[in-house]
């Protein structure tokens, strides 16, 4: 047998559902900016309840890892029976989160927020980027990363909304944003109702048969994970800890350092689109290439450099950084035919469980040594990227 691996899809079909794409995007924002929320308020929490840097660590963990346990399942699930209106009952469970981090009255119920936080993008992630590839026209690259956009964009907002409203107002103001995830949820119900009607439409079952060599697809799903693992380390330092990093090297203030996290965020909100508009033009493996190992010298700057090169770096690092993910989801999608649900479930799930083990652990390290010894380790991590050299090449035929 004879297969080619996976190159960017010359032949583009009509028929993009743009509005539709623009929803999905919009609640996945809605979705996110709850997300960053939750690391955002982390110096107030802090304060408020005497938390250290390892009980810190915890509430990430207690996030992601739900959202890591639940993603994968509730992915290999609807491949087999596709439900996009379960989408408005994932946001129902962040809204109830969310209510629960503005009137906790101790850390045990900090905890069941995050969770209830986690358990909304379980739901959320694998089913929306089903609609998103079903509204894509074939733009796989391009309506995926319209879709993560949306995310990423709404991870930049949280903090900016956490510096400007949460801290001035007090915590109990975290409950105004339970108001945007009852819109989203209003907003995926529409949009699960025009998925179901497509979904009926369809006369065919989709091809699920493996088109590449097995051996082949097990070596490149395991590489794109590590890679994502790699990856997602960093994001996590970034997003629980970096606040913590400006305040104690550079003396900011609750504000100014979330506006120094908005910096990276923004940079990753713009480096999710290009990375998938470009990958339909070049292929999804080069720009994975230049995602992990071209944000490399950058990180490495990062922890040496003063506060003006700083935010800089953050931007760069984030534009940089975020580019692969759109691109390792495609790759990893036209690998595996027909699993769209479990490999968004892998890659979002395996992204937010890393992120949480990575942020218990860093928390524990930053108690021991500090934060800047934080920083100066996940600086290297981007070395790692030279195993994308294990991915097979476009357009190289592999015998079997």
């Amino acid at each position: 047998m004879r297969a080619e691996v996976p190159t960017a899809n010359p032949t583009l079909a009509t028929g993009t559902a743009w509005g539709i794409l623009t929803a999905i995007s919009l609640c996945h924002m809605i979705n996110d900016v709850m997300q960053s929320m939750l690391a955002a308020i982390y110096p107030l929490l802090q304060v408020e309840f005497s938390l250290t840097y390892a009980q810190i660590g915890v509430m990430t963990f207690a996030f992601q890892v739900t959202a890591s346990l639940l993603q994968p399942l509730i992915g290999m699930a609807t491949d087999r029976h596709p439900q996009p209106r379960s989408l408005p009952f994932g946001m129902a469970s962040t809204f109830c989160g969310v209510l629960l981090l503005a009137f906790a009255h101790h850390y045990g119920m900090l905890l069941a927020g995050a969770m209830l936080i986690g358990v909304g993008s379980a739901v959320f992630h694998p089913e929306s980027s089903r609609v998103a590839r079903l509204a894509s026209g074939g733009r796989f690259g391009t309506a995926q990363s319209l879709f993560q956009m949306g995310g990423n964009f709404g991870q930049s907002l949280g903090p900016l909304l956490a510096a400007f409203i949460v801290v001035p107002l007090g915590r109990p103001a975290v409950a105004w944003f339970a108001v945007a995830a009852a819109l989203g949820g209003a907003l995926l119900w529409h949009v699960g109702s025009w998925a179901e009607g497509r979904r009926r439409a369809a006369t065919a079952r989709p091809d699920t048969t493996l088109r590449y060599p097995r051996n082949l697809v097990i070596r490149a799903i395991a590489v794109l994970a590590v890679l994502t693992f790699t990856k997602n380390i960093y994001t996590a330092s970034m997003s629980s800890y970096f606040t913590f990093f400006t305040i104690e090297k550079f003396g900011l203030g609750p504000q100014g350092a979330q506006i120094m996290l908005f910096l990276f965020l923004g940079g990753m909100a713009g480096g999710v689109i290009l990375g998938g508009i470009v990958g339909d033009r070049i292929g999804p493996l080069r720009v994975i290439w230049f995602s992990i190992l071209g944000v490399l010298p950058f990180t490495l700057l990062l922890p040496h450099v003063g506060l003006a090169a700083t935010g800089i770096l953050a931007v760069i690092i984030g534009l940089i950084l975020a580019s692969a993910f759109p691109a390792i989801v495609v790759f990893a999608q036209e690998l595996v035919p027909g699993r769209t649900g479990t490999i968004a479930g892998l890659f979002f799930g395996f992204s937010f469980g890393m992120g949480g083990i990575a942020a218990a652990a860093l928390g524990v390290l930053a108690d021991a040594r500090g934060i800047e010894t934080v920083f100066l380790l996940c600086s290297f991590l981007p070395i790692l990227g030279v195993l994308t050299i294990f991915l097979p090449r476009p357009g190289r035929l592999i015998g079997g």
